[in-house]
């Protein structure tokens, strides 16, 4: 019997990355799934968004662990779309047990040059985006009466600061006073809410030209190997980042009642980001 056999999960940017890697190891373990991602790009990241066709692999990538899937096109800052796919997915599956609040984007830059309208999304999209999907499932946890768990992704970001990310370090410092107050409030109906802290993930989020280039500022197309020696520098571990499926180990963990008297926490998993002394690698 997998660890969240029978139960169904809502995942928010579930089309690629972070996202789809929850999605697969959530079904291996016996889940069903609920796949929302806006599938488009957004006008202040120079990260590229994900696609539709992206949101049908993870469909395929479910449904080969021989799980239903639900997937829905929806923007994290559209209450109402939101509450329309948490009625789909109580009629497709009868409830939702876990909810994980992913989705997320990335800019950067020094924080007095950041226009308003990069800070305002950052902050629409991280942070609002994620207490607008709280919002919108959880009276139907409430009324269902059977707990839950409530998963929301941070970042390293979310508990020590970095340059050129001070948008990006609000929302994510935002995210925890979020999951604390949450937890409190839903603590009584046997809803536990954590968030997790991810160092550098080998996602298209990290792994883009942008990024490197901020690690390697002046270097034109900076390779992907020439930048992964300095993110190694970011972590006490000899990696210059982790996988997806290592976070999706986390959540997994979250989710399942191995976990049940485990809320209000910050959990990172960060291959030692947070160490006080980081000696340096050879």
């Amino acid at each position: 019997m997998g660890r969240v056999e029978g139960k169904v999960a809502l995942i928010t940017g579930a089309a690629r990355g972070q996202g789809r890697a929850h999605a697969i190891r959530l079904a291996e373990e016996g889940a069903d799934i609920v796949a929302v991602d806006a599938c488009t790009d957004f006008a202040t990241s120079p990260v590229g968004g994900a696609t539709e066709e992206d949101l049908a692999q993870t469909a395929k990538a479910v449904e080969d662990q021989d799980r239903r899937i639900l997937t829905r096109r929806a923007d994290v800052r559209d209450s109402a779309a939101l509450d329309r796919v948490v009625a789909d997915a109580v009629a497709e599956f009868g409830g939702i047990d876990i909810v994980c609040a992913n989705a997320g984007i990335a800019s950067f830059g020094p924080a007095w040059e950041l226009s308003e309208d990069t800070w305002q999304e950052m902050i629409d999209i991280n942070l609002t985006g994620v207490w607008k999907t709280a919002k919108a499932v959880i009276p139907h946890l409430i009324e269902r009466g059977r707990g839950g768990s409530i998963i929301i992704t941070s970042s390293m970001a979310g508990l020590v600061a970095y340059p050129n990310l001070a948008h990006y370090v609000s929302a994510k410092h935002g995210l925890v006073g979020l999951m604390r107050g949450l937890a409190v409030e839903l603590a009584s109906h046997r809803i536990r809410v954590n968030s997790i802290h991810p160092t550098t993930v080998d996602t298209p989020m990290i792994d883009n030209a942008p990024i490197r280039e901020l690690f390697l500022p002046g270097v034109e197309n900076p390779t992907k190997e020439a930048a992964s020696e300095l993110m190694k520098a970011m972590n006490a571990l000899p990696v210059p980042w982790v996988e997806s499926v290592d976070i999706s180990n986390a959540v997994l963990y979250l989710a399942s009642d191995e976990a049940r008297y485990i809320t209000g926490v910050t959990l990172p998993v960060d291959a030692g980001a947070a160490a006080p002394y980081k000696i340096p690698h050879a």
